[in-house]
């Protein structure tokens, strides 16, 4: 082991929560926060989150949705347990903004594990980002595991308290 010695950083093995770090409240506010959206497709779906995203960011309506579109064309972004975390980068955009979504009823999204989607969780990071982008979906998906959490969103039909229940659970995170 001397012959390594020097080669391996002071904190390996990597911690697998360094990266996780991004604070929530600073993604999501709470004009972002959608329930109850009516949807028939995954197409109309991520169309009613490029409106929304483009009142509360300096990025065209067309140039989200055009984003969202070709990144669901590499690769379904339904993370399963029906929810799904559509993402993308943008020139112009100076920090990460987030829209989440409830929907009415839940819609086939192409999961993998085949279930329907009802919660979505949009991602707008800047285009030269790579770490911030990480971050935000490290700590995204991590939050949307969360089945009880899931749950109360569901059963929740207002846009304060769904934010709120976002924002307490990713509190909660930071400290365990």
């Amino acid at each position: 082991m001397a012959i390594f010695h020097g080669l391996i950083p002071k904190a390996w093995p990597p911690d697998s929560n360094r990266i996780a770090t991004m604070k929530l409240a600073s993604l999501l506010s709470p004009e972002a926060v959608m329930p109850r959206v009516p949807a028939r497709d995954k197409k109309q779906v991520l169309k009613l989150l490029a409106a929304h995203a483009a009142t509360l960011v300096p990025i065209p309506e067309r140039d989200i949705y055009t984003a969202l579109l070709n990144r669901e064309q590499l690769g379904c972004t339904g993370m399963g347990s029906g929810v799904a975390i559509p993402h993308g980068r943008f020139e112009g955009l100076k920090t990460p903004y987030a829209i989440f979504a409830q929907l009415e009823r839940p819609i086939e999204f192409g999961a993998a594990d085949g279930k329907p989607v009802d919660l979505i969780f949009l991602l707008l990071t800047p285009a030269e980002s790579n770490t911030e982008h990480l971050k935000a979906l490290a700590t995204v998906s991590r939050l949307l595991r969360d089945k009880q959490l899931c749950e109360n969103i569901r059963a929740s039909h207002s846009a304060a308290v769904i934010h709120d229940l976002l924002l307490i659970a990713s509190k909660n995170e930071d400290v365990a």
